[in-house]
């Protein structure tokens, strides 16, 4: 019995430790494909995503129209995964990464979007210098929406959402993640609180990969369920930053 007590309270602990991976990529990698010769090609899996430098051909009928909203991912890893799964055809969005991916597309898609002054936007990043980084990077940069008044939502994910949940999260910790988050531009530390950042500088982080896609597209889809008005008292939502400027952030990530 006391074996079992002191398993479950090491257990309870588990959400305040970081992890490691228990094999290398390439070791993954390896055994992946000998699987895949012996029994066949996954077709689920998704390929490297692929950037297009030739513009996509689009109906110019099409291009009259905006959309209302925009999911924005740090990664084209990420976007790929929700664009595979049609979840810019399940809600009425678009899709892009902060790299450019769909690169085809892209040029196009922003014309689109900036047609619309009422369009939201909805940020999904790694929990990392980079990815807390990726809203600062929307509103400073002349490619994206600078000198813009749109609303920015911070899906996440932040420190304050895994701090806040504890548990579910595969943490890793790294010497670099922790010199990168001393290096944050001044603007994005101040739209985080203390503990977010000790936190950040003790070189924890945590990556959008390690969740899965149907738990991710749950957490996209509750963040823009819960902001279609942003005027409410959605007690789900975090207003930071000044007004004109404003960025909102999702306090839970699930």
């Amino acid at each position: 019995m006391l074996s079992i007590y002191l398993g479950t309270r090491q257990l309870g602990r588990l959400g305040f430790l970081t992890q490691e991976f228990l094999l290398s990529h390439s070791q993954f990698k390896d055994w992946l494909d000998r699987w895949q010769q012996i029994n066949g090609s996954i077709l689920k899996i998704l390929p490297s995503p692929k950037q297009e430098n030739t513009p996509a051909t689009v109906n110019p009928d099409v291009t009259t129209y905006s959309f209302d909203r925009l999911v924005v991912c740090d990664s084209a890893t990420i976007a790929q995964l929700l664009i595979a799964n049609n979840f810019h055809f399940e809600n009425n969005c678009a899709i892009l990464s902060i790299t450019g991916y769909p690169q085809s597309i892209f040029d196009t898609t922003m014309q689109m979007l900036r047609r619309n002054p009422d369009l939201k936007v909805y940020a999904v990043h790694d929990c990392n210098p980079r990815g807390i980084g990726l809203v600062h990077n929307l509103r400073s940069n002349a490619s994206w929406f600078l000198d813009s008044e749109i609303a920015i939502i911070d899906i996440g994910l932040t420190p304050r959402q895994i701090i806040a949940t504890k548990r579910g999260m595969f943490i890793q910790s790294s010497p670099e993640s922790a010199q990168a988050a001393k290096q944050l531009p001044q603007e994005v530390r101040q739209s985080l609180s203390v503990e977010d950042l000790a936190w950040l500088e003790s070189g924890k982080f945590v990556e959008l990969e390690s969740f899965s896609p149907q738990r991710l597209i749950k957490v996209l889809q509750n963040g823009i369920a819960g902001s279609r008005n942003l005027e409410s008292d959605d007690s789900n939502l975090l207003l930071v930053g000044d007004t004109g400027n404003d960025m909102y952030v999702v306090q839970s990530f699930g």
